[in-house]
């Protein structure tokens, strides 16, 4: 019988299985540097590996993490990882099967923002706190998708916008965190955007600023003129943790964790350069420190993240539900090749430092992998924010210089029929998009008008009226009506290979 598993803590870390690696440094000498907001699976598979992987090496003990949960349901994550100090276990989900543990130490506490606003307060404004990072989803930013601006008409900051609110979100804690360091002469604080999206330090900075403009024009004014917020490209697909992942951890290693974090082997960070209070030695970890990131950015975007588009609905549709089925599957991964050797890639600057040629066949590789287990219905979720962001530049840029654009088109038509909720055995589809009720509406719609889905400026601008790219789409949105998620991949595939 084996011995029960060890509830991780401090206290108990030591008495762990040699098989999981656990921290080599002694963690009360860690202090806080950086302060977290939206402490997901992301960020601890990520950006927290990488400050443990420099504190195993010695460094950074002075850039320990404070994780905030802004909203009221990260309850539970904030009360799992106190009760387990901070720590807790990442897990490697290798191809061949193995599972590869390790603790992570470099979060020193956590905040529950609204239990404790003052508290999340006093620790943004410390003078030790010399970066502020972010992975709070791309909605979190409140780009209006018309307009492209901050949308300060959204519900979620109308409370934090009066003077001397408490603050509720992630924009309040940021301004006036700030504008108590600035009265405190306190210098500000790096906001360090980790979230997946182009230019995410850019966006961050408009719309931060803009948040401030409309509080205290001054405090926006000093935060234009101060405050860095660098750019980044952020890479390692992390599926949601499920109880299979803590009964594995537990039976497998012996290790009782609340929360741990599964991951796939490969990872990659790319950052800009810009910190005035200074940033940890992530160069000595891997990170890509550069003074440009929209190259490596879009290289992400067009291949990795437009390719995961290009495989979920079409996968979907073809009765698949996790990535690793679509990618094992030869039809789907010659159909991905192509799209990323003959529409992404032609639409990329240069890359410096990497092997496009490999990068291609790596991101097939990781797709594939059976044991991350990424579900297409992830992949299909919020297509609004996603197409527009990561497929139409594509389209635009090949359609501006005679590019191919077969395969995009494909790949529209196939979310179009996708959002019209019921697959091909008639079965329902559960559509999950912050703008459901129009995409669906669209969706329905094309039985009257094929291009009806295609015409909505928000998510297309004018593709609707740009008839080299509404032919293949007609042609594929028809095919996947009368033939078949499958049979149209096929004849795609057919029809441009060689091409």
């Amino acid at each position: 019988m084996s011995p029960a598993p060890v509830a991780l803590s401090q206290a108990t870390v030591g008495d762990l299985d040699p098989a999981v690696a656990t921290p080599s440094y002694d963690r009360s000498a860690v202090t806080p540097g950086v302060v977290h907001l939206g402490v997901g699976g992301f960020h601890r598979a990520h950006q927290a590996m990488y400050l443990d992987a420099l504190m195993n090496q010695g460094e950074a003990l002075d850039w320990g993490i404070v994780g905030v949960g802004v909203l009221a349901h990260d309850k539970r994550i904030v009360e799992t990882l106190n009760a387990q100090d901070g720590l807790y276990t990442l897990v490697l989900k290798h191809p061949d099967g193995r599972r590869e543990p390790r603790v992570i130490g470099s979060i020193v506490g956590m905040l529950l923002a609204p239990d404790d606003p003052e508290a999340v307060l006093a620790r943004m404004t410390d003078p030790q706190t010399r970066i502020v990072s972010l992975t709070i989803t791309e909605g979190s930013y409140l780009i209006n998708q018309s307009t492209g601006e901050f949308d300060a008409e959204h519900p979620s900051i109308q409370g934090d916008l009066a003077q001397g609110a408490v603050p509720s979100t992630a924009f309040g804690y940021v301004v006036e965190a700030l504008r108590r360091r600035k009265d405190a002469g306190t210098p500000p604080f790096t906001v360090m955007s980790c979230d997946n999206l182009p230019g995410n330090g850019d966006v961050a900075r408009k719309t931060m600023i803009a948040f401030a403009r409309l509080k205290d024009p001054g405090l926006a004014d000093w935060m234009t003129a101060h405050v860095a917020f660098p750019n980044a490209m952020v890479d390692r697909i992390t599926p949601v943790t499920a109880d299979a992942d803590k009964e594995a951890l537990a039976q497998e290693f012996g290790v009782q964790d609340g929360w741990p974090v599964v991951c796939e082997p490969y990872t990659q960070w790319v950052l800009q350069d810009e910190f005035p209070l200074g940033r940890p030695p992530l160069e000595d970890v891997g990170v890509q420190v550069v003074d440009d990131v929209v190259p490596y950015e879009l290289m992400k975007l067009r291949l990795l993240n437009a390719s995961h588009q290009s495989l979920c609905y079409l996968g979907y549709l073809s009765g698949y539900r996790y990535a690793h089925e679509v990618c094992q599957d030869p039809l789907f991964v010659e159909f991905l090749l192509g799209y990323m050797n003959e529409e992404g890639r032609p639409t990329l600057p240069e890359v410096p430092g990497v092997d496009l040629d490999a990068y291609c066949h790596t991101l097939i590789e990781r797709f594939a992998n059976p044991q991350v287990r990424d579900t297409l219905a992830r992949l299909c979720a919020e297509s609004s924010d996603r197409i527009p962001k990561w497929l139409v530049p594509v389209i635009r840029d090949n359609l501006a210089s005679g590019g191919q654009v077969g395969r995009s088109a494909l790949v529209v038509a196939a979310w179009a029929r996708y959002a019209e909720g019921v697959d091909e055995q008639g079965e329902p589809i559960e559509v999950v998009d912050h703008r459901k009720e129009a995409v669906m509406a669209a969706a329905a719609a094309q039985q009257e008008d094929p291009l009806a889905f295609l015409r909505d400026p928000t998510l297309f601008g004018d593709l609707a009226e740009q008839e080299r790219f509404t032919a293949p789409y007609l042609a594929s949105l028809e095919a996947l009506h009368h033939s078949g998620a499958r049979a149209t991949t096929q004849a795609t595939v057919d029809a441009l290979r060689g091409a």
